[in-house]
């Protein structure tokens, strides 16, 4: 009997550890570009296995989307885009952000001149 005890809870501490509930959160979009500073407005697309639930852009930049969110989306970030930081999103489960992805886009200048996108990319991390 206690041999058929110990190996049920043994059983059952081993499925428990497995178990773990999703956690929400935030995740950052971090942009390398070849123009830090240089560039005014990004249109960015944010894809991911479920829908965000926020948006928001640092306070030197401004962030426009079209609600409601979806698992793909598309953001327009404006200002002096910098590398680095340029949005946070919110997630239903962080564990799983390396399943979001994140691409430029467009890119424009001061002028509206459309950028080459050779050299941008964005990462998605927590």
């Amino acid at each position: 009997m206690k041999r058929v005890l110990l190996a049920v809870l043994i059983a059952w501490s081993g499925a428990c550890e497995h178990n773990t509930a999703p956690v929400a959160g935030l995740l950052r979009v971090q942009l390398t570009t070849p123009n830090s500073g240089g560039d005014r407005a990004v249109l960015v697309s944010v894809s991911g296995p479920a829908a965000l639930t926020s948006v928001a852009a640092p306070s030197a930049l401004r962030v426009f989307s079209q609600p409601p969110f979806g698992t793909t989306n598309k953001f327009v970030v404006t200002g002096t885009i910098p590398s680095g930081s340029i949005l946070t999103i919110g997630v239903a489960d962080v564990g799983q952000a390396a399943s979001y992805t994140a691409t430029v886009q467009q890119a424009a200048t001061s002028t509206y001149q459309l950028r080459d996108l050779t050299g941008y990319s964005l990462t998605v991390a927590p």
